[in-house]
């Protein structure tokens, strides 16, 4: 009973607060006109969205109502141009006549001062203008960090080979390549992550790749590496078989090993003597990251154990701290294919899909609310938009940024951004309903007023 009393009375205050949102809707659309009415119900809504979050428990009926969803209703209300200012409010203020109380003073002799208008006040800059002032601002990295980051990242690799193959020389890797978006232009801000690659060497014939829906962890994220042909060449054979589960490589086994070895046989303090830098192994964080802190930049480091060239797309597997059944699986990494794709619809058309990418991850970048929108989230918006038949130049930046956060706002209502180059993956099913509500909210404001995120 008691229950059934607090929601009457919510339900009540919430009757109340709807009508009284109806009745100054209603009256600003006499009074403000229909542009004023559309400022006022965002506001309206806005403070009503406080007030539930506060004065009331989250209801699991009542997730989906949140107030960036209502507030999509009044996308479609037209944005009037505001009212230019009477004419008489425009003209310069002439000196009142002296009052008949007041006394009189002494004529003056000198020339007779004419009132002098102010300035007229600067225009606004447009979006287009503001998007490439903050891409000049926030999103361009000097050449010269990006070289030192580079030179570092190439340095560290060279010495992480060379222990490895002292460490572990039984164990065939390939040549550790750093790269990553810093190296393909796809870094917005600062130069302060880089890949590094560390590639297994598998022998030819006696590894498959079985697709991670086919597997008891029904991921369809990842690929199983089995081990083939164990009747020619039995268990032992392969310098790998040390981390076979159940006939599967293990990446689970594989990053243990390598983060104790990073983590207690390197020693970086030489290293970092000889780099001019220090270095430190991440122990927070279950990827192997490696964080560099050198006078002028501070870089992160992951490192990386890939399967390269595993199947047709030639597409990599990465060794990634999994949970779950799908722990001893292979990530299958799209990024090489997706920035390789960015590149060639901007060199068919010299678009600026890759720049529009850039600017997006600054944005998300320095909005706490947007953090949770990562390249990957921004980058399958960028491929979706981009495979458009749609005007990419300079001149439509702006035009195609909305078009983008509408995208975005619109992806997260259905709570799916299906991944580009394998639609069977959903980008957002890791994100909790509370984080997609502050998302959309964040988004939404940004779309009304876009200079706020920049």
């Amino acid at each position: 009973m008691a229950e059934f009393s607090q929601k009457r009375g919510k339900r009540r205050g919430d009757e109340g607060l709807g009508s009284m949102v109806d009745f100054l809707l209603a009256n600003a659309r006499l009074v403000l006109g229909v542009g004023g009415a559309a400022v006022l119900g965002i506001a309206t809504l806005a403070v009503k969205r406080f007030i539930d979050r506060a004065t009331s428990p989250r209801d699991e009926d009542d997730t989906k109502g949140d107030s960036w969803k209502e507030l999509s209703l009044l996308k479609a209300t037209p944005h009037l141009q505001p009212r230019p200012p009477p004419a008489a409010l425009s003209q310069p203020v002439l000196p009142l006549a002296p009052s008949p109380s007041a006394p009189e003073g002494p004529a003056e002799t000198g020339p007779e001062v004419t009132p002098q208008l102010s300035s007229p006040a600067p225009l606004c800059l447009t979006l287009q203008e503001r998007l490439l002032a903050f891409e000049r601002d926030h999103v361009t990295i000097p050449a010269a960090q990006v070289a030192l980051a580079k030179q570092l990242a190439g340095d560290i690799a060279l010495e992480l080979q060379a222990y490895f193959q002292s460490k572990f020389p039984e164990l065939p890797f390939g040549a550790f390549v750093p790269g990553g978006p810093l190296y393909d232009g796809l870094q917005a801000g600062a130069a302060d992550h880089v890949r590094l690659l560390v590639p297994l060497v598998l022998e030819p014939g006696l590894w498959s790749l079985v697709p991670g829906v086919d597997t008891v962890a029904r991921d369809p994220r990842c690929w199983a590496v089995r081990r083939t042909q164990l009747e020619f060449c039995p268990r032992g054979s392969s310098p790998w078989d040390r981390f076979l589960v159940g006939g599967y490589l293990s990446s689970r086994i594989l990053l243990e090993l390598l983060r104790k070895a990073l983590a207690a046989s390197v020693n970086w303090p030489a290293i970092g003597s000889l780099l001019g830098c220090l270095i430190w192994p991440s122990m927070a964080s279950e990827e192997l990251l490696l964080e560099v802190q050198h006078e002028r930049l501070e870089l992160t480091v992951a490192v990386l154990v890939a399967v390269p060239g595993a199947n047709a797309d030639d597409r990599l597997l990465l060794a990634w701290p999994l949970e779950g059944l799908a722990g001893n699986l292979w990530l299958q990494d799209l990024y090489p294919v997706e920035a390789a794709r960015l590149r060639a619809l901007d060199d068919h058309d010299a678009g600026t899909r890759r720049r529009l990418l850039l600017l997006l991850c600054a944005v998300c970048r320095g909005c706490s609310a947007l953090g949770q929108l990562g390249r990957g989230h921004l980058t399958q918006v960028v491929l979706r938009l981009g495979e458009d038949n749609v005007d990419w130049t300079e001149e439509a930046l702006g035009e195609r940024f909305l078009q983008a956060l509408e995208l975005l706002i619109g992806s997260l209502e259905q709570a799916s951004l299906p991944c580009h180059f394998n639609p069977s993956v959903n980008l957002f099913s890791s994100l909790r309903e509370e984080e997609i509500d502050d998302i959309g909210y964040a988004l939404y404001s940004g779309l009304q007023e876009p200079e706020g995120l920049l």
